[in-house]
């Protein structure tokens, strides 16, 4: 699937950590930046994600809200959250329909492993519109932050 820029924000009802169900549509009215994860526990996306938790009040300054989600169960995501201290939702994209209705599912990854999500970043205004989109090839790379910013400035 191929999403374009200032269209809607494919909609998804996904479980939390917490186990309750999480709509994009229950942030209505918020700016909100969506990172699709490999897995949880690894290195990349422990350091992603725990960068993201260190600068939230530069996210809440820019009126936005920072939501996680991977294909692992909400389950190890608790831990993983627990773990990492993370100050934001993770949400579980076990059966992978967020994740390929956002064009983030991976064919491969490492060890064989099929079917995680891209590392990927979206932003979507208070109107669920996208206004950002980037799927990395690469999941040794991070979102480019800095343009993650600059976009939630920009709306």
């Amino acid at each position: 699937m191929n999403l374009l820029l200032n269209s809607p924000a494919p909609k998804f009802t996904l479980f939390s950590t917490e186990k309750k169900e999480v709509s994009l549509t229950d942030y209505n009215g918020k700016n909100i930046v969506i990172l699709f994860f490999p897995l949880s526990f690894t290195g990349v996306c422990t350091k992603e994600l725990c960068m993201v938790r260190d600068e939230l009040t530069i996210y809440n300054d820019l009126n936005a809200v920072v939501i996680g989600i991977s294909v692992d169960s909400l389950f190890s995501l608790a831990k993983f959250k627990e773990e990492q201290k993370l100050n934001f939702d993770l949400l579980s994209d076990f059966n992978k329909e967020a994740t390929i209705s956002y064009g983030a599912l991976a064919e491969t990854f490492a060890f064989g492993m099929k079917g995680v999500s891209k590392r990927s970043a979206f932003v979507v205004d208070k109107s669920g519109i996208l206004k950002y989109i980037e799927i990395l090839e690469d999941a040794g790379q991070i979102p480019n932050f800095s343009a993650i910013k600059d976009c939630l400035s920009s709306i």
